[in-house]
């Protein structure tokens, strides 16, 4: 069978009918989860109404690999934000049943963590180990440069490239 081309720059809702069964079958196999498939296939559709110049298709295949590679990448991040709420779900347990952060409390640190997961993945592995150590573990930039077998002004430089991706974060400019 021929693949269809586009004769012009399809609409969204040709895409939509083109391919959206298509996605959320695709996306159900691949979470195992019907609700899931069908928030992550809409959310593939609004990154196309989000970004127009990714609507150039020319073809049925071309859009088709955009929109798997796209619901890809919501796969991921949903898995990652699950990981990352299991974890602090887990941590939680450990406290007295007193204390219940409300849903929305419970979200913005799931969201907190995210953001500071993906700031510590954009710095060097030593930077992100050192404001670990420093704001997590609290220790000292001296035990920290002992410990990364850097000088304590190597310590003080990877903390301030950490603190201005937390600053990027907090302006809205990163994250």
């Amino acid at each position: 069978m021929m693949a269809k081309e586009y004769g012009v720059t399809p609409s969204v809702a040709v895409l939509y009918g083109d391919h959206h069964s298509w996605l959320q079958a695709w996306l159900r196999r691949r979470l195992g989860s019907a609700a899931d498939a069908a928030d992550l296939a809409q959310d593939a559709f609004v990154r196309l109404l989000t970004k127009p110049a990714s609507r150039g298709f020319s073809s049925f295949v071309e859009a088709r690999v955009y929109l798997r590679t796209a619901a890809n990448g919501l796969c991921i991040d949903l898995w990652r934000r699950r990981e990352v709420e299991q974890a602090w779900l887990q941590t939680l347990a450990t406290h007295p049943e007193s204390y219940a952060p409300s849903p929305e409390h419970r979200a913005i640190v799931i969201e907190t963590l995210l953001e500071i997961g993906d700031m510590l993945s954009r710095l060097s592995q030593k930077a992100a180990t050192a404001f670990v150590m420093a704001q997590v573990d609290g220790m000292a930039y001296r035990e920290i440069a002992e410990a990364l077998s850097v000088s304590e002004r190597m310590v003080q430089k990877y903390i301030a490239q950490a603190m201005l991706q937390c600053g990027l974060i907090d302006a809205g400019l990163q994250g």
